[in-house]
């Protein structure tokens, strides 16, 4: 029997963030290299931010299905895969980050055939630069799930909490559709 995962709350957690600018972060990318948030940032990016994925055969950390929000970085990330066309058609790329390793980065990507950067932050530098939320579970610090568009370096809309997941890149094509 499934049990449906508990829904995050809007705790004010990135209320400071629209307006910001976009920092000088270079983090290894699933591309190769590493990749400048802010080079990326001078034009219209959408950075979904999300705790982390599973490995096949590996158990899931204990207690992540009480952790609202918490589930869903798979189905995020495959919906923005699937959107990536999409949202190339607003002008926008599209970066995925969470503070697992880059070999963990290059796993999923490959999986699941993930097009597009995914960046790995093991040291939550964008946490501590932007005050984004993070949370800890079994000795990890892990982002807590948000999506921000930025234009020109400075964050023009976030999403938080984003639930669920698997509905965040139509909610941010929704938006798109509308600021354009």
């Amino acid at each position: 029997m499934s049990v449906d995962p508990p829904v995050p709350v809007d705790d004010g957690a990135a209320d400071h963030l629209p307006g910001r600018e976009v920092p000088d972060l270079s983090l290894p990318s699933t591309l190769g290299g590493q990749l400048d948030l802010a080079v990326i940032a001078s034009g219209l990016v959408v950075v979904y931010v999300y705790p982390r994925t599973g490995r096949p055969g590996e158990p899931l950390p204990e207690g992540w299905d009480e952790i609202p929000g918490a589930r869903g970085c798979t189905p995020q990330s495959c919906a923005f895969r699937d959107h990536v066309a999409d949202l190339a058609g607003y002008g926008a790329s599209v970066i995925g980050i969470s503070a697992q390793s880059p070999a963990d980065q290059r796993e999923f990507a490959e999986r699941e055939h993930i097009p597009y950067s995914l960046l790995s932050d093991c040291d939550l530098r964008l946490a501590e630069t932007l005050g984004l939320p993070t949370f800890d579970v079994a000795g990890m610090r892990l982002y807590r799930r948000l999506t921000f568009v930025a234009r020109e370096r400075r964050i023009v809309k976030v999403f938080y909490p984003v639930f669920p997941p698997e509905r965040n890149a139509s909610e941010v094509l929704a938006w798109l559709a509308g600021a354009a």
